[in-house]
């Protein structure tokens, strides 16, 4: 059973993403908040796997509750960004902050169940749009003087690179394994060993750090 929280100031949100996800034989809302404050309360209380978090809300935003929450989360927990706008000024922080993707509102209910499902299995929610535009905010952050990326990339064999660099272009294990001929299986196995050898939680950071690492640059999204 998947247990979810809902953090949304918008009670008539919240009421509905209950009644939506409360349907799955899957999943059960352990929980509600309406302010980033209370969310970062509930998340200790509750340890769910998975929190929806409303990035705008009065009482701290749900970045600052991202960035508490993923500090020292329970095993597993996973942070999806709800927000209006695909170009919200805050989703690059909060994939740096730990969120394995974001979601616009008005995502159809049956994405947002899938999405919900594909989080808690530790994949992130990150279209190949989604990421060209997380790929064009980060290279208007970077300088050309920025330093080196934090993490050593030189631990990953010539494969583990070129299923890094797939999945910071967006691709998911199916269309990485159509790509290189391999399975979606094999696919995945290459991801997570790269993501074991360097350190990184889920899938969204790896897109970051594929870019960060140069392994993929946003022109290459077209």
């Amino acid at each position: 059973m998947i247990r979810i929280l809902v953090v949304d100031d918008q009670a008539l949100l919240r009421a509905g993403f209950r009644a939506l996800l409360d349907a799955e034989p899957d999943m059960e809302v352990v929980g509600e908040a309406g302010t980033g404050a209370d969310a970062v309360a509930a998340a200790a209380r509750l340890a769910p796997d998975v929190v929806l978090m409303d990035i705008r809300m009065p009482g701290g935003d749900g970045l600052e509750a991202t960035r508490s929450i993923l500090a020292a989360p329970p095993d597993g927990l996973k942070v999806i960004i709800l927000t209006t706008f695909e170009l919200d000024e805050y989703v690059t922080g909060a994939i740096r902050a730990g969120a394995s993707g974001f979601l616009v509102k008005d995502t159809e209910p049956a994405d947002l169940v899938r999405a919900v499902r594909a989080v808690h299995d530790g994949d992130a929610m990150l279209s190949p749009s989604v990421t060209r535009r997380l790929l064009a905010r980060l290279a208007a952050e970077r300088t050309p003087a920025a330093e080196a990326p934090a993490v050593d990339i030189s631990g990953l064999t010539e494969r583990e690179r070129e299923v890094v660099s797939l999945v910071g272009q967006g691709l998911n294990n199916a269309e990485i394994g159509a790509r290189l001929f391999i399975t979606p299986l094999t696919a995945k196995t290459h991801v997570s060993r790269a993501m074991t050898k360097l350190g990184l939680r889920d899938r969204a950071q790896v897109v970051v750090l594929a870019y960060e690492s140069g392994l993929v640059r946003p022109g290459w999204l077209g």
